[in-house]
């Protein structure tokens, strides 16, 4: 074995002169580290198959995130459901309306590319808004005629790198009745948005009309999972159960009615905004949740230093706190009491 310190002093220099060769200018030190990443491997003496492993992760990544990137600009839901759901059954159609009325609110939809709930959720947006990440299986799971008539597909090997882009590009989630797959995809998320390791989105789970699939999960997580306190009360509120298509596009779009993006500086978070709130609005949103910040106050004010270094969307305006970490999974409800304050914008809109 060797010391990745060793590594680094062997190796990049000679890494760096590579990447000038190869005319890469930008973020040369990521890409630096990706090799010597690579170089510390074989110094490692890895075995074949975690290298195989290594490589076709890497490989399906790159591939993913050029598929992405013409879009980045556009707004993204994805919509997990069951490969095995048929076009007459409710499910089906519901997932086939939403997303039709998120495309034609301006936003793309992002698919398993397979068939059942995928399918249908690709005709409702129709190609030019469906974008699909697949799985290369035995069965089920092949590019549906939508997805595969524009070549937006991305085939992936492993379920990890899967998932990765099926949440990453994100800024919304619909899930509908499926089987272990949507159910691992759902947790995954609640998971994330729990923990903070990801950022705050909507999720929505949408049923048939009258469907009890997601009221089930929904009686089982007050009745096993809070009253046996694994997880804490609130953990779910941050999820919608409708069978409304309405109300599940709605709960997409509105998130993004008046909050736009965070950003982490040192221990304090920033909220940006597309309005900004009144002396009174901003009190009001103290004196309701005062009592989960680690210290101080929220703050109206201008970018901090920070980001103005970055350019980081210094043009909006901002809510300055400093969170207490252990209520990071309150954030959901401080974004859409930001969403709900009188000077926020009428009507749903979208993440940049």
């Amino acid at each position: 074995m060797h010391d990745d310190a060793a590594v680094t002093a062997e190796v990049t220099d000679d890494l760096r002169r590579v990447i000038a060769d190869a005319g890469i200018t930008e973020n040369v030190d990521l890409v630096a580290r990706i090799l010597v990443t690579g170089v510390g491997l074989g110094l490692d003496e890895a075995n074949r198959l975690d290298l195989k492993i290594t490589t076709a992760a890497l490989t399906e990544m790159r591939a993913a995130f050029r598929l992405f990137a013409p879009y980045e600009d556009v707004p993204k839901v994805t919509i997990f459901g069951s490969a095995r759901t048929l076009p007459d059954h409710h499910v089906y159609r519901a997932a086939a309306e939403v997303a039709r009325a998120l495309a034609e609110s301006g936003w793309m939809v992002v698919t398993g590319a397979g068939p059942g709930i995928m399918q249908a959720a690709a005709e409702g947006a129709g190609p030019d808004r469906s974008l699909g990440v697949s799985i290369r299986l035995p069965f089920e799971e092949k590019p549906n005629a939508v997805i595969a008539a524009n070549a937006r597909n991305v085939a992936m090997k492993y379920f990890f790198t899967r998932k990765l882009m099926l949440v990453k590009e994100s800024h919304g989630f619909v899930c509908v009745p499926g089987g272990f797959g949507t159910l691992d995809e759902l947790f995954e998320l609640l998971t994330l948005q729990q923990t903070g390791k990801a950022e705050p989105t909507p999720i929505v789970l949408l049923d048939e009309p009258g469907g009890t699939f997601w009221r089930g999960l929904q009686r089982f997580v007050d009745e096993q999972l809070v009253a046996g306190r694994v997880i804490s009360p609130g953990d779910f509120d941050r999820v919608l159960v409708t069978d409304s298509v309405d109300a599940a596009a709605r709960e997409i779009t509105d998130f993004w009615r008046n909050y736009d993006s965070l950003r982490w500086v040192g221990d304090r978070l920033v909220l940006r905004l597309r309005a900004e709130p009144t002396d009174a609005e901003v009190e009001s949103l103290n004196e309701r949740f005062g009592a989960h910040l680690m210290s101080g106050r929220i703050e109206r004010r201008g970018p901090l230093r920070r980001e103005l270094e970055d350019d980081d969307r210094v043009e909006l305006p901002r809510l300055v706190l400093r969170l207490n970490q252990v209520h990071v999974g309150d954030l959901h409800r401080l974004i859409r009491a930001i969403n709900d304050l009188g000077s926020a914008p009428k009507g749903p809109a979208r993440a940049a």
